[in-house]
């Protein structure tokens, strides 16, 4: 079976170090069993993005006439997404040529940043990096994002979320590659759970704050500032100088979610805070991040992050030794 390894200009060492080590891992699996590998793996780039070597893997340039069972495409550095999708253009071509042909493809993280830019996702579900999610919204509307999902599928376009979330879609796709029992071994090996179903509980809500529109800022500073009155929305932005019509439309377009939503996030990441460096019960959470009922408070929590906040405490706040 031919895998491709997609190296972007600007992508990260590590993941694509992480695609290669479980397929590698896979062919000694099956060569420890007397059997020949399953897998060829090649590193491929755009000519003018050379790139080293990878473990003895000599990466080479794509070509028109190659063609790949399976293309994994990694994650990249995320801090300049514009720029990064302007230089790997030369992809968007080759990705769905080889897509068409009856190629699978796969991105990890950031990547499914690539797939979309490249139309690949479009109408069609994806997940990401979780503190991504509304960027990629943002930039790509006709992708049905599932911000929450560890892996999604359709029509042979996987996507994976954030950072681990990579193994488990590594792990699918060795299930579907090489069966359950080749699956299952690679996974002990690399100390995956196969029991994660989403994302939500590793997200954090960091809100962009430097978008030029200075009624929403003050409006946003009023939140932060109030969150845990207990008051309602109205009352919080009552010093607005704007109508509750306008500044709802303008906190919309500027941050991607209304002004209640917002107060609801802010709050439910105050929580978590407390939950993770706090030693206060969970009444005293709720009160502190501006909630009075407890019923609506683990409803809304559980909804947010996807478990209890006994769940999340339990998660985070311990100690590993």
């Amino acid at each position: 079976m031919q895998i491709g390894v997609v190296l972007l200009k600007g992508h990260r060492l590590l993941s694509a170090a992480a695609l290669i080590d479980v397929f590698e891992s896979a062919n000694r699996f099956y060569e420890e069993a007397g059997e020949a590998g399953h897998f060829t793996i090649e590193l491929l780039y755009l000519n003018g993005h050379e790139t080293p070597a990878y473990d003895g893997h000599i990466p080479k340039v794509i070509d028109g006439a190659s063609r790949y069972d399976l293309l994994l495409i990694p994650s990249f550095k995320n801090d300049a997404i514009g720029e990064v999708l302007k230089e790997n253009g030369p992809w968007f071509p080759w990705l769905n040529a080889q897509h068409k042909a009856g190629t699978a493809i796969a991105s990890f993280c950031t990547g499914a940043f690539l797939l979309a830019a490249a139309g690949l996702l479009n109408g069609r579900p994806a997940t990401t990096h979780i503190n991504a999610g509304a960027v990629f919204s943002r930039m790509f509307p006709l992708v049905q994002l599932h911000a929450e999902a560890v892996v999604t599928e359709k029509d042979n376009i996987y996507t994976s979320g954030g950072a681990t979330n990579t193994f488990h879609l590594l792990m699918l796709l060795l299930e579907i590659y090489a069966g359950r029992e080749i699956a299952v071994r690679a996974a002990k090996m690399f100390s995956i759970d196969l029991d994660r179903n989403r994302q939500t509980y590793f997200g954090s809500f960091t809100p962009v704050e430097n978008h030029g529109d200075d009624l929403v800022k003050q409006a946003q500073d009023e939140i932060k500032k109030n969150y845990g009155k207990g008051n309602t929305i109205e009352e919080l932005i009552t010093g607005v100088p704007a109508s509750r019509r306008n500044l709802v439309r303008r906190f919309k377009q500027v941050t991607g979610i209304t002004p209640i939503e917002y107060l609801q996030k802010t709050r439910i990441e105050a929580a978590k805070q407390l939950l993770e460096q706090s030693r206060y019960s969970i009444l005293e959470v709720m009160l502190e991040s501006g909630y009075n009922d407890l019923k609506t408070f683990r409803t809304l929590f559980k909804k947010t992050v996807g478990m209890t906040p006994k769940m999340y405490r339990d998660k985070f706040s311990g100690q590993m030794v």
